[in-house]
């Protein structure tokens, strides 16, 4: 099938409404779990619970958030660069790279930028500030999705369920680790899957007249598996944590045990559910963004 002039303009609107609808989810996160008294309680009560059995699992965590680091960043987006490269895409180097550097800029940007008011709800985190998006979370999925957009179509989706793996256990790893809360974590892949529109964006610009799209490339399957997957646990975190606001108005180290590891477990969920959602995303758009013949 060719992709003429009509069946990218659908693409590029497509690919505009998702960025425009994850901006606003991250506008909403922001709004939400920084300046309102119950999204600051619902991140306390998550970040509280990570205690639980935290003292099983620090050594593997520690090593999972240490292995991410501004050298291997760059390291890991020489590698995704390459693949595009010997794959003779020059644009689709350029579009990762982009990917990669404008998630990642934009969230030491906006981590700077946003203030985080003090409540009186979690007093001893209050003085260190803002820490929404996370950005060890940003490095783990923009390289997550990059590799989704670089990877040949016969290992694409094994790449997607890989890489969602992977930027699920670091964001949850962040939470785990006391650095940060899960909005911040669920902020910093929305961020990521804005610049993922934008780069899909940039390859439509470059893209050929006559390039064809294979239908098989789809990966509609996989798409669908983590999609609902993700939409899934999303639900289930809702649920989990809407639970806990009748317990509002107690002092969050006054409550239960119970309660605390509903508010970690259910973030998790949450935290993990929002990047298989984003993934899915990309899946979905990458086969028209990439085809298989240049043309």
């Amino acid at each position: 099938m060719r992709v003429r002039a009509t069946a990218r303009g659908w693409t590029a609107v497509w690919l505009v409404v998702l960025a425009l609808a994850q901006a606003a989810a991250l506008a909403v996160v922001w709004r939400l779990a920084v300046h309102t008294g119950t999204g600051q309680w619902l991140d306390t009560v998550a970040l509280t619970g990570n205690r639980i059995g935290q003292d099983r699992i620090d050594g593997l965590v520690n090593r999972i958030l240490d292995a991410m680091s501004v050298v291997s960043l760059l390291a890991t987006t020489a590698v995704i660069g390459f693949i595009a490269l010997i794959r003779g895409r020059k644009a689709l180097a350029l579009a990762a790279t982009l990917l990669i550097a404008g998630a990642n800029v934009t969230t030491q940007v906006l981590k700077y930028v946003i203030d985080r008011p003090a409540l009186g709800i979690d007093p001893e985190r209050d003085a260190v500030g803002n820490s929404l998006p996370s950005g060890h979370t940003t490095i783990a999925a923009s390289v997550a999705l990059a590799l989704i957009l670089v990877l040949p179509p016969k290992v694409r989706a094994l790449g997607a369920f890989l890489g969602v793996a992977y930027a699920a256990v670091a964001g949850v790893a962040t939470l785990s680790a006391g650095w940060h809360r899960p909005s911040d974590a669920v902020a910093a892949f929305l961020v990521v899957g804005v610049w993922a529109a934008l780069a899909g964006l940039l390859l439509l610009v470059f893209q050929r007249e006559q390039a064809q799209v294979a239908g098989e490339d789809a990966h509609r399957v996989a798409a669908t598996v983590l999609g609902v997957g993700g939409l899934a646990a999303v639900v289930v975190s809702g649920l989990a944590v809407t639970s806990l606001l009748d317990q509002q108005q107690v002092a969050v180290d006054e409550l239960s045990r119970r309660t605390l590891f509903t508010g970690y477990a259910g973030s998790a969920a949450g935290i993990a559910g929002t990047m298989g959602v984003v993934a899915a995303l990309v899946l979905l758009s990458v086969h028209r963004l990439v085809p298989r013949h240049k043309g």
